[in-house]
């Protein structure tokens, strides 16, 4: 049975790049422990910096959805900024690096295959549904009322309403689209 080299399957591939440029590995193994460690301290100084100058309630029941938004705001700001552009600077050299290495070594290593794109990620369905309900807290006027105010029924009637609003929103084009597929099917068939 014979052997493909330079592919997903080869581990001789591995070997080989590591063997040439394991300070790479070392590089950036540290890169994103330093990376990783120093999201959670900006989270931890995030928090503790928001409590401590009110901009939020010390006690979750007291949150409103003007505050939860705020805060997701202001932390992706901090992390993007603290530590998203050192990232963002480092995988920029990783690339420069990788682009010094000659065409024919680089050709051989090819350690992931092809990926499906039916297979990865959500699509964005719950980012769409958490704004959905963001708009609809604030059409109701519960913007700012604590959290802990919000009784089941008004969530639950509030995901009911989010439902039939992607459902009419999405649903009619996508009947639409469907009908003039089918209709244009039928029509290069006969």
């Amino acid at each position: 049975m014979e052997e493909q080299t330079g592919t997903v399957n080869d581990s001789g591939t591995w070997r080989k790049f590591l063997k040439k440029h394991w300070y790479m590995l070392a590089y950036w193994t540290t890169a994103a422990i330093i990376a990783t460690i120093g999201a959670i301290l900006v989270f931890l100084w995030f928090v503790s910096d928001a409590q401590s100058t009110n901009m939020l309630p010390m006690t979750l029941g007291q949150w409103t959805m003007a505050h939860l938004i705020t805060f997701i705001l202001h932390l992706i700001f901090w992390e993007l900024l603290i530590i998203g552009i050192p990232v963002a600077i480092a995988a920029i050299a990783g690339w420069f690096w990788w682009k010094k290495i000659p065409d024919e070594e680089r050709k051989e290593y090819q350690f992931f295959g092809k990926s499906s794109r039916t297979g990865s990620g959500g699509s964005g369905i719950s980012f769409l549904f958490f704004v959905a309900f963001c708009i609809k807290v604030y059409l109701d006027g519960n913007w700012n009322a604590p959290i802990a105010s919000w009784t089941l029924d008004y969530v639950v009637d509030s995901m009911i309403t989010i439902l039939v609003w992607g459902a009419i929103i999405f649903g009619i084009p996508a009947i639409i689209i469907l009908i003039i597929w089918l209709n244009y099917e039928i029509k290069k068939k006969h």
